[in-house]
């Protein structure tokens, strides 16, 4: 459908509805001949019927690319980006310009979009009213006044870049000194905005935007099938939200599935914590099923195909199987007859210490050069007791069988899978096919490898096994939990899942990326405090300091106002970190933080060399620009507070493990470091979960909270995205 907007030429252009179609790479003509004062609308082909308003049109583009996910993706999502489109007007004109700022800053405090985790035409419509307001935005922004609207402007300005600029160029902007002129007019008239540009290199697509085949608009039904076998980790991450991303933009489904068909590893324990899982990171699903619910119907199956002649019932041993299939030798038992297999069939059902020797095998191809695809085992007989359904069965369905046939009864059209199981994707539509059942399409992605990182469930069980961690969210771990506790912001391993995307590409990917983007998240807002180390803290006495202590009321982010205030108490002495006092000098003039300068003019040691105290004097008139060291310190009272400082590193000293290599060869013999420390009193207050920045120490984030003086606050150091030790 080609869609062409006219509007004025002399009047503010419809700048969301052109930058939203930009985006969403829907072809746009632009018409520039309207007069003054007209209001700009769309003429739609092929029968020429229009539709009037900025705000109209802008919902149009959004239906119109519903892939796109601009318009939302629940009926909730579409009513509060109504809201804000509503609202947008405020910020391109009129008298309450700053108060709707100071409202949208305050709303942005925790959020990285108006709506939902992914940009919507609500974001484009605030950011264009915004740009548009010129250079009363631009005096704003430099002032530093609005750090989260400014952050969330930035951050859509840096993603967008060359779309905006694109835009911009082509139509201009109301308040930028850049109003079309009646000559652009001329040449912008039919000039299609999606065209290719001579002066301007072309968006590349995000690599999520690669087309599901046959994928059809509202009919995409997706699962994310977890086994409940440990808590979710990064590497599920990166499916669980390549999943929902699939079904936003296709308006399409996801089905949470527990594959929960092996009791010897699972437990509602890790339901319970998986579930956790998928709400923090925000999934949203349709419904939640178990493999066992199905297990009736795969029995039926699975007999049907004995019967078929497409199944047989086999006692080879495991070891002598696995050697058959690797030689492409068939099993005796191959060509047993049907009546003989139901017998053994039956024998596994009731779990007869005949039928514990026997599992069930489906009859595809010896031959084939892909081992999956030899004759692979459908049933195991297993005499545990499950989770979830008790001691009601005997027998267990594969993963290879139960899959295909799950998929197909849910009504799935494409399952997602890492390409690890490339191999076996011959087999997944090959049971289908015996079956009868419908095919399901599959889509592969890369498996998401992270440095000096397992991922296996089985070799992160041996480390809570092993005490080697505090459990499964323990801050060394890559679980949602762990990452999370840590001090990540889930909004930044979205955008760090989103940024990969769907592509089949094997990479190795770098923790200190995910945290880069992490700290450019919590540094505009997190509260600045201040820490000092306890194991040899030196006393600084300023002769003319206060005799009398005083408190001053000083910002705990001193661009940011939403952080907060905190008190700073000002004394005589003052308490400074050994490693600082190290670097200081007879007679030198060094800037006391949130205080002024002071000149050291004297230096005590002990016999060993050990710095015990220093002395000087304030020169507060002094500048701060000429002193080589900008130190933190505290005061010397009884309000200060104890902290532990932790610090952790990777469980494994090698970047990436080779096929066959032992992890338990590589284990980091050290991956936890506790530093004991003092810190100002406004930290009494801060919740588990908090993050804050000790200055010049780093981030952190709050694990254990104030609860009386002999008990320390527990920090935990989080990685900024640079290899250097935090702590000093």
């Amino acid at each position: 459908m080609e869609i062409k907007v006219l509007f004025s030429p002399a009047d503010s252009p419809p700048l969301p509805v052109i930058v939203a179609a930009k985006i969403a790479g829907l072809p746009l003509q632009l018409d520039l001949s309207l007069p003054s004062g007209s209001v700009p609308y769309f003429v739609l082909s092929p029968d020429g019927r229009r539709l009037h308003g900025t705000y109209v049109l802008l919902r149009h583009v959004a239906r119109v690319a519903a892939s796109r996910g601009l318009y939302g993706s629940t009926p909730l999502d579409s009513s509060e980006i109504d809201q804000w489109l509503e609202y947008a007007p405020i910020l391109s004109s009129g008298s309450e310009f700053e108060s709707a700022c100071k409202y949208v800053d305050g709303y942005l405090e925790k959020r990285t979009f108006l709506v939902g985790h992914h940009l919507s035409i609500a974001d484009i419509a605030v950011w264009s009213g915004l740009l548009g307001s010129g250079h009363r935005w631009e005096s704003l922004r430099k002032s530093k006044k609005y750090q989260n609207l400014v952050r969330w402007f930035n951050s859509i300005a840096s993603e967008y870049g060359d779309v905006l600029e694109d835009v911009i160029a082509s139509v201009g902007k109301k308040g930028s000194g850049n109003a079309i002129s009646a000559k652009q007019s001329g040449s912008q008239q039919g000039k299609s905005i999606n065209g290719e540009r001579s002066d301007k290199a072309k968006v590349s697509k995000s690599s999520t935007e690669i087309e599901l085949p046959d994928a059809e608009i509202g009919k995409v039904c997706l699962r994310f099938a977890p086994e409940p076998s440990g808590y979710l980790h990064i590497g599920h991450s990166k499916a669980a939200l390549l999943n929902q991303h699939f079904a936003q933009r296709y308006q399409g489904k996801v089905i949470v599935r527990f594959d929960d068909t092996n009791p010897a590893k699972e437990s509602n324990e890790f339901v319970e914590n998986i579930l956790k899982d998928i709400e923090t990171l925000g999934i949203k699903f349709e419904r939640i099923t178990y493999t066992t619910d199905y297990f009736p119907q795969l029995m039926e199956m699975a007999e049907k195909l004995i019967r078929q002649g497409k199944a047989y019932v086999d006692d080879t041993p495991r070891e002598q199987m696995q050697k058959e299939r690797m030689d492409g030798i068939e099993s005796v038992h191959r060509n047993n007859s049907v009546d003989a297999n139901l017998k053994l069939w039956k024998e596994m059902m009731e779990g007869t210490e005949r039928g514990m020797q026997c599992c069930l095998r489906g009859k595809l191809d010896m031959q084939d050069p892909n081992k999956s695809l030899r004759d692979p085992v459908y049933y195991r007989c297993n005499p545990m007791s499950h989770h979830r359904i008790g001691s009601k069965y005997k027998l267990y369905p594969t993963y290879d069988f139960a899959c295909p046939f799950v998929d197909a009864y849910e009504g799935i059209t494409h399952a997602l899978r890492s390409s690890e199981y490339h191999d076996r994707n011959a087999q997944y539509h090959r049971i289908q096919e015996d079956m009868g059942v419908r095919k399901v399409h599959i889509y592969e992605f890369s498996r998401l490898n992270m440095v000096y990182t397992v991922l296996s469930k089985r070799k992160l069980l041996w480390f809570v096994q092993n005490g080697k961690v505090d459990g499964w969210d323990d801050p060394r771990f890559p679980t949602v939990q762990g990452i999370v506790r840590r001090g990540l912001k889930i909004e930044a391993l979205i955008q760090f899942i989103l940024e990969q995307g769907a592509s089949k590409n094997l990479n190795l990917m770098e923790w200190d990326k995910l945290w880069n983007i992490n700290k450019k998240i919590i540094d505009p807002v997190c509260p600045r405090h201040t820490a000092v180390i306890e194991e040899r803290r030196v006393l600084l006495h300023l002769s003319d300091g206060p005799d009398k202590p005083f408190v001053r009321i000083i910002p705990k982010h001193k661009k940011y106002e939403g952080a907060g205030e905190k008190a700073t108490t000002y004394t005589k002495n003052i308490w400074i970190d050994y490693a600082d006092a190290e670097c200081i000098s007879v007679e030198e003039e060094i800037t006391l933080m949130d205080w002024g300068n002071a000149i050291v003019n004297d230096i005590q040691k002990n016999q060993d060399g050990v710095i015990t105290k220093l002395s000087g004097v304030l020169n507060l008139q002094g500048s701060v620009k000429t002193t080589k060291l900008k130190l933190t310190w505290l005061p010397e009272t009884d309000e200060l507070i104890n902290l532990s400082l932790v610090e952790f590193d990777y469980l494994i000293t090698k970047k990436k493990l080779e096929e066959g290599e032992d992890f338990l060869d590589v284990l980091n013999p050290c991956t936890k470091k506790v530093t004991s420390a003092i810190g100002d009193s406004n930290m009494r207050i801060l919740n588990r979960g908090d993050v804050l920045q000790l200055e010049r120490k780093g981030y952190f984030r709050c694990d254990v909270p104030f609860v009386r003086p002999s008990k320390p606050i527990v920090l935990f150091a989080i990685p900024d995205g640079r290899q250097a030790t935090v702590l000093k």
